[in-house]
């Protein structure tokens, strides 16, 4: 899972037509204490997440898993929409 936050929309008028219907979000990875990674990536929104939210995203095999995305094209998506993190001092 990648750890991330929503940071604009993608609009294809021309996709596979399994992906008709599918909202598609930019997602830019983050660290899990918030501060942005360097790497960005196109997910199938399945949970109505908004610009600016912080999201799970799964990718690989476990997208197509994610609700209404059997058999179709999609290496990645969003599965959640994250409340909280909470990290645990280690020292």
């Amino acid at each position: 899972m990648i750890l991330g936050r929503v940071a604009g929309t993608v609009v294809a008028t021309r996709k596979d037509e399994r992906l008709e219907g599918f909202k598609l979000l930019v997602v830019q990875a983050v660290a899990p204490d918030g501060k942005p990674k360097d790497s960005y990536v196109v997910a199938v929104d399945t949970v109505d997440a908004g610009v600016g939210e912080l999201v799970l995203v799964v990718s690989g095999s476990s997208a197509r898993m994610a609700s209404g995305c059997q058999d179709r094209p999609i290496d990645a998506a969003v599965a959640g929409i994250v409340d909280a993190v909470d990290l645990v001092d280690g020292g």
